[in-house]
């Protein structure tokens, strides 16, 4: 018995091992992307970010099955629990929606952080210095040093004036 715990800590030490060189070659993959790209350094921040959680997500879970958890119950577990995270999401709309825009506005539209936009509103415009880009909200620099905060859904919906700037 005790041969056999020894044997799961050495695999669980080498599945933890195997996922800290995926996450540092992933890593330096996307430092040599953001250089042959152009991409912003906060871009492969948030990439790296999210494709690190699921990295350590992947390793939890095969070192939960290393260890005797059962496969059906951590199912279970994972499905009740993407449940309750959908009926989340159902009873809040814009939430989801907000999340949505992020996504768009993040990875495929004409402006960056650092860039200067306009939301042009009926009665007051807003002009600010993009300075993030959330998941449910992005946050603008006026002139006057003010932070705001828009909803992502409401940038998508509303038009926008924004400078090209060197050509880009």
């Amino acid at each position: 018995m005790e041969f056999l715990n020894h044997f799961k800590i050495l695999e669980s030490l080498i599945v933890i091992i195997i996922g800290f060189l995926i996450r540092l070659f992933i890593t330096k993959s996307l430092k040599k992307i953001q250089l042959k790209f152009g991409f912003q350094n906060a871009r492969i921040l948030v990439t790296n970010k999210i494709i690190s959680i699921l990295v350590y997500i992947t390793v939890i879970v095969v070192v939960a099955i290393i260890w005797g958890v059962d496969e059906k119950q951590l199912l279970i577990y994972v499905s009740s629990f993407l449940t309750i995270l959908g009926i989340a999401f159902f009873a809040q709309w814009s939430l989801l929606s907000n999340i949505t825009a992020g996504i768009i506005l993040y990875i495929n539209y004409p402006v960056k952080i650092g860039d200067t936009i306009t939301v042009l509103e009926k009665d007051n415009n807003i002009t600010g210095e993009i300075r993030d880009i959330g998941a449910f909200f992005i946050t603008l620099k006026t002139p006057e040093k003010e932070l705001i905060t828009l909803p992502n859904a409401i940038i998508l919906q509303k038009n926008i004036k924004y400078e090209i700037k060197n050509g880009n």
